[in-house]
């Protein structure tokens, strides 16, 4: 079985855990279900950002150290036993950003990434060399080779001036606390998704929408051109999971995020901003947390619990989108 998902941050990274104790897979081998299964997860590249001379991948690299089983387990990105020299020294030379959290550890991560682009390698082959360290179980994917960011317009509190920031300096040091007004993919008109990404949808037998910010992780990945056609044409059914429980995300700013574009925060809002497939949309399924509601037009829906307290819980969630979707594991 060849299940596809797309992801970001770190509540897709361990709904990825979930999905490979379904199936048996990473660190999970032999405790889930029987056969020869097949995990990709097309990673958002939307948080990719260089700072410090060095190209940094949150979205990658949290997926990554989670399946590696490296993730350091209180934040749930960067590594664990992670140290903060460079940091610190950095800051007493007066470098900056200094609002940004570059562990030592992670600095090599990012070292070698950045050598290899600086060489010429794509960050498709960059991403399977970094992973070769870390046997993640899964293929990972950056969702296109080609630069395209999230960038983010706002009202500065310092003039009153609207410009545009990156996400990172957006999400990380102001923590979504600022006048927003919209979100831009900058790179995104003149990127493509690879032919990896396009083949995995197309190959696949269900494809996943992780519980991801459905504006700068999933809505980042959808900016990049070939994406969301490969979607609609896919053989497989899509099954999304609602990333709002009672009406408020369970991680991030995710709401703040759907404020700025317009979406409540709702199961059913999101569900329909996603839209059905039999429309205009993406959709096939969509699941939600239970006690919420949601009516789509041509998306089957079911009401179960979404809370990825861990990865048996998340396995649960896993086989019930499989089960809706009529894909049997």
């Amino acid at each position: 079985m060849k299940v596809t998902v797309l992801v970001g941050g770190v509540g897709g990274a361990r709904f990825l855990l979930g999905v490979q104790q379904l199936l048996g897979l990473g660190q999970f081998a032999g405790a889930g279900a029987a056969g020869d299964h097949q995990l990709t997860a097309v990673v958002n590249i939307g948080d990719d950002a260089w700072m410090h001379g060095v190209r940094i991948c949150p979205d990658l690299d949290t997926c990554m150290y989670t399946l590696g089983g490296g993730v350091d387990p209180q934040r749930g990105w960067g590594h664990r036993d992670e140290t903060w020299h460079a940091k610190e020294e950095l800051k007493r030379y007066g470098v900056q950003p200094d609002w940004f959290e570059l562990g030592d550890r992670d600095l090599a991560t990012h070292l070698v990434r950045t050598q290899m682009l600086r060489a010429g390698y794509p960050l498709s082959q960059i991403t399977a060399a970094l992973c070769d360290r870390w046997q993640p179980g899964a293929t990972l994917l950056p969702a296109s080779d080609d630069r395209c960011e999230t960038h983010v317009v706002i009202t500065d509190p310092a003039d009153g001036d609207q410009r545009a920031i990156h996400f990172q300096e957006w999400w990380v040091r102001y923590r979504a606390q600022v006048p927003t007004h919209s979100f831009a993919y900058i790179g995104a008109e003149n990127a493509h998704a690879t032919a990896e990404v396009l083949d995995a949808i197309a190959d696949a037998d269900i494809v996943l929408l992780a519980p991801s910010n459905p504006v700068v992780s999933i809505g980042a990945i959808l900016a990049i051109p070939g994406i969301r056609g490969a979607l609609r044409s896919a053989d497989a059914p899509v099954v999304g999971y609602s990333p709002i429980i009672g009406g408020k995300p369970l991680r991030g700013m995710a709401q703040e995020c759907l404020t700025v574009i317009g979406v409540e925060s709702t199961a059913e809002a999101v569900g329909r901003h996603y839209g059905a497939r039999s429309g205009t949309g993406i959709l096939d399924c969509w699941l939600v947390h239970e006690g919420d509601h949601a009516d789509i037009d041509g998306v089957a829906v079911r009401s179960i619990p979404l809370l990825m307290t861990d990865p048996s819980a998340t396995a649960t969630m896993v086989g019930a989108g499989l089960e809706l979707a009529g894909v049997a594991a």
